[in-house]
């Protein structure tokens, strides 16, 4: 009888165990981003404010690769501009993997406000 407890609350553990890494994965490896337009990050492309390409690229760097089991680690992002602050408005930044190949990174303007800009890359 104490066996098929022991069985039963190893499996429940191992279970639990599993669940928590897959929540943690999912919350990680978001590409999404909000971010505030302020005077520090804020420039001007084709006449609209935008998010500073600076920016755009470090955070782009940091959230590709969060896990070692989650996308590709990547070196020297950069993107060509700004990032305007309109929904809809794409940009292709670009990355190095470490074995040398360049990877092209989209980013797209989800949302945007006054004061704030919500933006994904894909991965």
């Amino acid at each position: 009888m104490q066996r098929n407890k022991f069985l039963v609350g190893a499996v429940g553990g191992a279970t639990a165990v599993v669940a928590l890494g897959g929540i943690g994965t999912y919350l990680l490896s978001g590409t999404e981003s909000t971010t505030g337009l302020n005077a520090r990050n804020t420039v001007s492309v084709d006449g609209h404010r935008a998010l500073a390409a600076n920016i755009v690229a470090g955070r782009t760097e940091n959230k590709y690769h969060p896990l070692p089991w989650v996308g590709d680690k990547l070196s020297g992002v950069t993107c060509p501009t700004g990032l305007k602050a309109v929904a809809g408005a794409t940009l292709t930044c670009t990355g190095k993997k470490s074995d040398g190949k360049t990877v092209e990174i989209p980013v797209r303007v989800t949302e945007a406000g006054a004061k704030s800009i919500t933006w994904a890359f894909e991965r």
